[in-house]
């Protein structure tokens, strides 16, 4: 594999490790089967491609995708939790609405970006090479984001969403009110899947109306890799794990892909995935089954 694929891995990676990230604090920490990711995704990527090929700044187009996509899961938080339906219900709904508002935002199904500016071609210095700098601005704007979770969730308040989560009845008992908490989970988990998006369609030249199709299941992907690889307890390792799990997911992928050994195209992606995910699951089996052996 070549020096230029691996950085587009790597790009990509830490590009879904926010989507990660995301799908962690809604199947992992709320327990909301959050299918709304296969159109928030999308839906962040459609407002900031619209916005910047309308001449707005592309940092605050990035912001606004970010709250669009935040927007996307309070929906579906409502949905679930004032209306009572269920929350996978509540998001394949969500996601479904999604496609129609992507397309009445866009106004077609794509938007190309390639001669417009971008907050990577703006941040990249004369110096360095794109393919260099758009992962080393993407780690960054990854490391920020992981460390601002890691702090919000050792407050009060983010305590209380994962306490929401984990034991709902204990929660609300304890004064917690687990429906605001849910929203609020939901809204930060698709607004990082929206700030994805963003910084998708920036690096890719474009946005389009299929580009969320499988996006969770890449996200569960990465934290179920990351999980197997890194098993932790402690948010700030958690989160850490997520974000290795995806980048090594896109690195499997990238190999996979590149390899004429294998001889797997790009139309193979979907079950390379599930390849992938049933290995990452098989592995703590395989795990508990030597150490018993091991003891006996």
């Amino acid at each position: 594999m070549s020096l230029f694929s691996l950085f587009g891995a790597l790009e990509v990676g830490l590009i879904f490790s926010l989507v990660a990230l995301g799908v962690y604090i809604s199947f992992r920490l709320l327990r909301f089967p959050d299918l709304t990711v296969d159109g928030s995704f999308p839906l962040g990527g459609a407002v900031c491609a619209v916005l910047i090929a309308n001449g707005t700044d592309p940092f605050i187009a990035t912001v606004i995708a970010t709250f669009a996509g935040a927007f996307a899961g309070m929906i579906t938080a409502v949905l679930n939790v004032h209306l009572k339906i269920m929350d996978l219900l509540a998001s394949i709904l969500m996601m479904i609405a999604l496609y129609s508002i992507n397309l009445r935002i866009m106004g077609r199904p794509n938007i190309p970006l390639i001669m417009e500016p971008t907050m990577f071609s703006i941040l990249q210095p004369e110096w360095l090479s794109d393919y260099v700098a758009r992962p080393l601005i993407l780690l960054l704007v990854v490391i920020a984001a992981k460390l601002l979770l890691d702090a919000y969730f050792a407050t009060r308040q983010g305590l209380a969403i994962r306490a929401t989560g984990s034991n709902p009845r204990m929660a609300r008992s304890q004064g917690v009110n687990t429906g605001a908490m849910v929203i609020l989970g939901m809204a930060i988990s698709n607004a990082l899947v929206g700030l994805a998006g963003a910084m998708f369609v920036q690096t890719q030249g474009g946005a389009d109306i299929s580009m969320g199709i499988g996006t969770i299941v890449i996200g569960l992907a990465a934290v179920i890799i990351g999980e197997s690889i890194m098993p932790a307890r402690r948010i700030f390792f958690v989160t850490l794990a997520v974000v290795i799990g995806a980048v090594i997911y896109r690195f499997f992928i990238a190999l996979a892909l590149n390899s004429d050994f294998i001889g797997l195209q790009a139309q193979d992606l979907n079950l390379i995935t599930a390849v992938l995910v049933v290995i990452a699951l098989v592995i703590p089996l395989i795990k508990q089954r030597l150490s018993r052996r091991r003891y006996n």
